[in-house]
This record gives structure tokens, sequence and C-alpha cells, in this order.
């Protein structure tokens, strides 16, 4: 199986004014015309206060610390965990979860990534230390040592995120990827050891937010309270309805396709399943892969 090759870019990492969490974060390319080379690279979306992209993490999903007003259990701890590491220190936040200040304000860090996301986000491998040796611009192979090293392998063997993976990572990323996910979730850390996805119940916000909400998957999170809202303005439906309803209309694709074993290609409503206020997503959560739209 080929080693892939993803584009080395280095600059700093900046939270200040920023709304983080356990897998985005705002980067200052030290070459923004690097991200033209990208896959979509046109959709990349930067800052006109000071030339930052927002990054969408490969391979992992953390819990949401802000999805719109809501969010859920462990969100904060994941956020928490990755400035940490990134070597920021002394965070304050506002009650919006904004960074009100940090030290540093900025740090250095390397990104590797080789396309950007519907939404704009460089699908970014993150490293902010050890990667003197990682050339600027350079197209590099990334193997799965160069992997490990990564916040992004690092944030799964602590279990501060779920594994969540798309057809547009790399084939032997994901092996690897799910290997150390496999691992700690065997080990019962950190979101594994709360994690409720199989079987939850679904009757208000509160039922998957904090302080008494259980922890699920976060797409499907994200899922469940778009549903919730429209389900107050009166849709009447389950939620593989909703998905099923929305996504029919063109304008909001929630009903993600899915590859199951590495075979099957399914829609996220035929994984998912409601009996009266009863979620049940049927799908091993280590053995799925989002097809990148």
């Amino acid at each position: 199986m080929a080693v892939p090759f993803l584009r080395v870019l280095r600059g700093r990492l900046a939270v200040v004014g920023k709304r983080p969490d356990g897998d985005s974060i705002r980067f200052v390319p030290a070459r923004p015309t690097l991200l033209d080379d990208l896959y979509r690279g046109d959709r990349v979306r930067t800052s006109r206060v000071d030339g930052s992209v927002q990054l969408r993490l490969e391979g992992i999903d953390a819990p949401e610390t802000h999805y719109g007003k809501d969010a859920q259990p462990h969100g904060d701890v994941a956020r928490d965990w990755l400035l940490e590491q990134a070597g920021f220190e002394k965070v304050v936040f506002d009650r919006s979860a904004t960074v009100q200040s940090a030290d540093p304000a900025t740090r250095p860090a390397a990104v590797l990534s080789k396309g950007v996301d519907p939404n704009g986000r460089p699908i970014a491998y993150v490293l902010t230390e050890d990667f003197d040796d990682l050339r600027d611009g350079a197209w590099t192979e990334v193997d799965t040592t160069l992997v490990d090293r990564t916040l992004n392998a690092r944030s799964l063997t602590e279990g501060l995120s779920y594994l969540t993976l798309y057809t547009s990572t790399p084939a032997p990323h994901r092996e690897r990827l799910r290997k150390i996910a496999a691992e700690a979730r065997d080990a019962g850390k950190g979101v594994w050891a709360a994690d409720e996805t199989a079987m939850f119940q679904l009757d208000s916000q509160a039922s998957i937010s904090p302080p008494n909400g259980v922890l699920v998957l976060p797409k499907l999170f994200r899922r469940c309270t778009d549903y919730l809202k429209d389900r107050q303005d009166g849709f009447r439906g389950t939620l593989p309805d909703w998905l099923v309803s929305v996504s029919a209309s063109g304008t909001r694709p929630e009903d993600d396709k899915v590859l199951v074993g590495g075979r099957s290609e399914v829609k996220l409503s035929q994984l998912t399943k409601q009996l009266n206020d009863r979620i049940s997503f049927t799908a091993d959560l280590l053995d799925i892969v989002f097809v990148e739209k």
C-alpha cells in the first residue's frame, strides 16, 4: 500500500479571539500561497484580520464545545488538552468559549495536508514539536511513524476524541488511526468510558448535553441537535425520517453516505434506528468511514 504524500505548511497556531475545540484550531501559514495547491484550495476561508485559516484535524472528532449554543459532555476536556499539548498556558475564555488571553498568544506549528473540506477548512495533521525535519512547502511522505507524532494521533491515544474517518483519509492512515482508537477503547480511556452511541434516550437537548446528558458520537450529536430544533418547529417523524427529509431538500445534506466495513455504502439514516425516544446506532464506530462530500 503506497505511502501518501502530504504538503508541509509551517506557521503558527492562533487562539486569542478564537473558539478552538478538541479537533479544530486556527493556523496562520508562513506562506499562504501554499494553500492554493491543495485539493479544493480555492475554498479556503482566510481571516482578513490575521490571515488565519480554520483547520479540521484529520481522523478525529472531539465532543462539541459550541455547536451553536449547545455542547457535549467532555468537550472542554478535549479542547483544554489540545491547547495544553500545543503549548498554550493560562488560557482564559469568556462565556461564549472565545479565548480572551493565552500565554503565548500564538505557537509555532507544522501542518500536513493534501486537501480542503467543503466548508473551506484544510484537513490537517498538526505537529507542535519535533518538526525541524519538515521543510515548508515540501510534499512529504507521511508514514505511520510521522502520523504517530501528530496531535491527532495523540488525541486518539488518550481517548480525548472519537475516531472519525473519511474516504479522503489516506488508506494507510485509516488503518493506523483505527488501531490506535481500538487500543484506547479497549483500555476504556476518555470518551470510550462514557460513550452511549449504541443506545440512548433523546427526548430533549438535555438528553445529550451537560450537565446530565449522555455522550454520543459528535456527528450524531449534531444531527440530533438539528433534528430536535426542527421538531420544535413542527417536524413530525423520527430522526431517521428527518435525515432523509432534510437531505431530499437538497439544501442540508445531513444523511451522510457511510462505508461499513470498507465495503457496503449505506446512508446514516439506515444505521440509525428510533423507537419512541430511544435512538440506536447499529454500526461499530471503529468500522465506519464517511464519504467525503
